[in-house]
């Protein structure tokens, strides 16, 4: 798997879990207190490689590892 490949991986593995979770895109936003565009881009790929401390919060409100995110 090339490096890209796995940037991507973040943003499907959100929208999985999000959706899993029962939010919506606007609901994770607001309780990990980040733009909702920041959380649309890196779950369409536009933003394949967020922040450390971006997907901490979101892996946070999750209630995963960022690890998991990355899998």
């Amino acid at each position: 798997m090339t490096l890209l490949m796995e940037k991507t991986k973040i943003g499907e593995n959100i929208k999985r879990l999000r959706q899993k979770a029962g939010f919506s895109q606007d609901v994770l936003s607001k309780k990990t207190n980040l733009a909702f565009h920041t959380i649309a881009k890196i779950e369409s790929g536009s933003t394949p490689d967020p922040r450390i401390a971006t997907a901490k919060k979101i892996a946070d409100v999750l209630g995963v590892t960022i690890d998991e995110l990355m899998r």
